[in-house]
């Protein structure tokens, strides 16, 4: 087809498409656009014969095969379009909005060419978002004159479908991938100026309404401004920053998760720690590249039409590419940030003057180089280097601080009345997610909580009387923690009415069935979050004296939890293992972790060098990716935490096929199970072929440490193991009973279930070990020689299983419809069926709280061992602290189903 059509319909002297020209290169790319013309749709292009075959979809991809989407075929594309992304004029062909919805990689299953010309085009996509295998089918259209357009977009079945029923991809992932802006936020700029010298900062400038104020001014000044005293010159910023001890080469990210600090009850003592301002304000990550500034929140969101006038300043840095962390505020005369004040600059010009100012505390990238294994303090300098001496009225401030005297420097902080300080480890690196390098301590009660929802108004006051508000615990649900009632202004109370009508729902989001003091109230989703200051935490969990600060637009309300002040000995005095939390404890090697034969188990240790994102020798990719957002947990994280465990968990893992639970996006993201292996799988991982009813499958076995950490690459975040080793497949090695309780049933009731179940295998001579589920059950795993069948064991379990069932039919069932099952516990020995799996013990679950499924010793679980007491955030804490495998011996167990035990059970 070429260009000839593509470039009749366009007038590039209007458009800000490109123009391009046809490739002379193979390559596969592909594209896909979300494009709200006259009709929204979502532009298909896969990279073919030098250009951009194109479908428009109307309804956009669906991950459900039943769900076939009509795809209409258009003219071809330049390759050029595939970075398109911004608003096409008016009276244009195609006008307006478009959004970069996804890209990547796509890979023929059949010849291209050929499927192209008979309508029958497959292929694999490894996108940002979608991924594996689709098809392409030309059907006949209704209408004569499109002959040959009119085809289907069809999702093959594999790993990643997913029913329409219950999840859209379109819905659920409607930002762009490029840089992170809704449609509507990308529509809003209808004033956007497409010139690449001027960049985003310029256009942010254009469209500011205070900004626009200050350029009028600027414009009657007589007096030109001094000049700013220069920085280090462009041409010298390289070279610097290749000389910081850490820098390595690597291309600018397109956003990273930022550092954050541990809340603690005190300042850390000792030189070692470097102590800041904490800001009230909006945390900001700054990225300049080429001349275009974005801004981004906390949580990912372009904020750069926010700040117009940070973003202008950060344009004009002597660095043609730059990764910059701080904290946007609003400065008053006397000194202090005011979040207030902020909320007031954002709500519209009609506030009144707000000086705003970006405070920069650290340098994450610069000129091509990543510093973020360089030591924190090596980055302030070159952070100081960039910034010079910036222009009178710049909002660039240079975030200072103080060596040593963390407890002094608090103290005056708290006299000024600031909302606290940061302190941090002068040898750092910038580590995504929480850290406890980072630590802060505050002066003022002040947090963030989930509006869940609210009170009318009593007397003359509008809007609403008070906000009812919660925090998320462990287990993920909603927890009240209170009302507030003041702190707003009248435009405030009205605005937030607003905003919480569009919210309202009919039940209430909180765990509790009954509100303390609320008799009637509106409820609403929590999805708004407030920070509110207040005087104390009462003794039954509830705010005293709080007062509303305002909304955190940059804060995701799933993250929102009680706010605990650490003991600062018990995080500052800890060895920093290279990240945050999980890693933070000393790593300590098990006297007795030994493999089924009882020999020992080493992990091979991979390198941690520099700024490289290398655990174990597996390279991970989105390594600040947040897997488990209350806690803050990261892959790098979760990789290091099974690095420092290796001895406890291979044993249990090594050798066996895998079931995988794979959450690409993190826990609280879609999840799915992975039986088979794919193309994509690592090379790490050994894949064994299995004959299954009436096919032969490919599954996935973990041999060594190295395998281990793929998974965790592959954003796995529970491994489920086979009874059986892949070498052995038809002799299982092990019985699992899963004791799995109504959600009526107490916990006591599962431990007296264990125990019985114990007594019963010990009467049969059979030895038992029992462990956490990670879930709110228990397993009882019985090793066995592998010298039993399938059938054996699946008989055992049965029996013994149906025996308990009618021996205690009120507190026991076999039967897996939920209805069944109420009151009662579930023995599950279906898990003992040829290729069902049990999930590994040290494994993680993709479960609210970060749960990890532990072997724990039957003393323990006669002590009180709770269902949900170990999780990723104190499983290595608990292993430093054991003097003995709570398995000691499973290794050495030779026990097997004999034909007197099978004659007992009436087998």
């Amino acid at each position: 087809m070429g260009l000839r059509e593509y470039h009749r319909k366009r007038d590039f002297a209007i458009t800000p498409e490109p123009k391009g020209e046809e490739s002379k290169r193979e390559g596969r790319s592909f594209v896909i656009q979300k494009h709200a013309a006259s009709r929204l749709h979502y532009d298909f292009r896969l990279e073919m014969e030098g250009v951009l075959k194109s479908w428009a979809v109307p309804k956009g991809p669906s991950l459900d095969p039943a769900d076939k989407r009509l795809a209409m075929m258009t003219e071809d594309h330049p390759i050029d379009y595939g970075d398109f992304e911004g608003i096409i004029p008016e009276g244009q062909y195609g006008g307006g909005t478009v959004l970069l919805w996804d890209r990547g990689t796509w890979e023929p299953l059949e010849d291209p060419h050929q499927g192209l010309r008979k309508g029958a085009l497959k292929f694999r996509l490894d996108g940002e978002k979608l991924e594996g295998k689709w098809t392409l089918v030309r059907i006949k259209g209704r209408d004569p004159r499109e002959e040959g357009r009119t085809w289907l977009l069809i999702k093959e079945r594999d790993d990643r479908v997913r029913s329409s029923k219950v999840y859209s991809i379109t819905e659920d992932r409607p930002e762009s991938v490029a840089t992170g802006r809704t449609l509507e936020q990308i529509a809003a700029d209808r004033d956007r100026v497409w010139n690449s010298n001027r960049g985003m900062a310029a256009e942010a400038r254009a469209r500011s309404p205070r900004a626009a104020r200050v350029a009028r001014t600027k414009a009657k000044t007589t007096v030109p401004a001094p000049a700013r005293p220069p920085a280090t010159p462009r041409r010298d910023l390289a070279a610097a920053a290749a000389a910081v001890p850490g820098a390595r080469r690597a291309p600018l990210p397109a956003r990273i998760a930022a550092q954050l600090a541990t809340l603690v009850d005190e300042p850390p003592k000792g030189a070692e720690w470097l102590h800041e301002m904490k800001f009230d304000g909006y945390r900001i990550l700054a990225r300049l590249q080429d001349g275009r500034v974005r801004l981004l929140s906390r949580n990912g969101k372009d904020w750069t039409a926010h700040f117009p006038t940070v973003a202008a300043a950060v344009e004009e840095l002597p660095a043609k590419a730059a990764l910059l962390d701080g904290e946007v505020a609003v400065v008053l005369p006397s000194g202090m940030t005011s979040f207030q004040a902020l909320q007031n600059a954002l709500a519209g010009p009609d506030q009144g003057p707000s000086p705003l100012a970006y405070f920069l505390f650290d340098l994450i990238h610069l000129e091509g180089l990543s510093l973020a294994g360089a030591p924190l303090e090596e980055r302030k300098t070159m952070l100081r280097d960039v910034l010079g001496t910036p222009r009178p009225g710049s909002p660039l401030r240079y975030s200072d601080h103080v060596a040593g005297s963390g407890a002094e420097f608090f103290k005056q902080a708290c006299t000024l009345g600031v909302e606290g300080i940061v302190s941090k480890r002068r040898d750092a690196r910038y580590e995504p997610g929480r850290s406890r390098s980072w630590l802060k301590v505050k002066c003022l009660h002040r947090q963030e909580f989930v509006i869940g929802g609210y009170t009318d108004p009593e007397g003359s006051r509008v809007g609403l009387g008070a906000l009812l508000l919660g925090v998320y615990d462990a287990g993920g649900d909603l927890e009240f923690a209170g009302k507030v009632g003041t702190g707003f202004t009248s435009k405030v109370l009205d605005d937030l009415r607003k905003k919480l009508t569009a919210r309202a729902q009919p039940t209430s989001p909180f765990k509790q069935a009954r509100i303390p003091g609320v008799t009637r109230a509106h409820w609403v989703r929590p999805e708004l979050v407030a920070e509110v200051a207040f005087t104390e935490w009462t003794s039954d969990g509830r705010l005293r004296h709080p007062s509303f600060q305002g909304l955190r637009e940059d804060k995701n309300p799933k993250d929102v939890t009680h706010e605990r002040p650490r003991p600062v000995e018990d995080v500052a005095d800890a060895p920093e293992a290279d990240g945050p939390e999980v890693a933070a404890l000393p790593a300590k090697r098990p006297a007795r972790a030994r493999s089924r034969e009882g020999q020992e188990l080493s992990a091979k240790r991979g390198p941690k060098t520099g700024g490289e994102e290398v655990v174990a020798g597996v390279r991970l990719t989105h390594a600040g990716r947040v897997l488990y957002p209350p806690q803050g947990i990261t892959k790098r994280d979760l990789a290091r935490l099974y690095e420092t465990i290796a001895d406890w968990i291979l044993p249990h893992v090594k050798g066996r096929p895998l079931t995988l639970v794979r959450c690409p996006e993190g826990a609280e993201k879609g999840c799915f199970y992975m039986k088979h292996s794919g193309v994509w799988a690592p090379e790490a991982l050994r894949r064994v072929k299995i004959q299954e009813k009436t096919k032969v499958g490919e599954y996935l076995v973990v041999d060594d440490l190295q395998g281990l950490v793929s998974l965790v690459q592959m954003g796995i975040l529970e491994i489920h193991t086979w009874n059986a080793l892949a070498d052995d497949i038809e002799g299982p090695d092990r019985v699992v009973f899963d004791l799995d309780p109504d959600p009526s049933v107490g916990w006591d009731r599962v431990t007296v279930a264990a125990q019985a179940l114990r007594e019963r295998l010990r009467a049969l001579s059979f030895e038992s070990f029992v462990k956490t589920t990670g879930g709110k059950g228990l397993h009882v795993v019985v090793p066995l020689r592998p010298a039993s069948t399938w059938d054996e064991s699946f008989s055992f379990s049965r029996a013994i299983s149906e025996e308990m069932e009618r021996e205690k039919p009120g507190a026991y069932t076999t039967s897996m419809p939920k209805a069944q099952r109420r009151g009662r516990i579930l023995i599950d020995y279906l898990r003992n069926n040829r290729g069902n799996t049990s999930v590994a013990a040290y494994s993680t679950r993709a479960r609210p709280g970060a749960p990890v499924s532990a072997p724990i010793t039957w003393e323990e679980l006669q002590r009180g061992v709770k269902a949900d007491q170990f999780h990723v955030g104190n499983i290595r804490a608990r292993l430093e602290s054991l003097k003995a495998d709570p398995w000691k011996g499973y290794g050495a167990v030779r026990q097997r189903i004999t034909a007197a035990v099978r004659r007992r059970l009436g087998l």
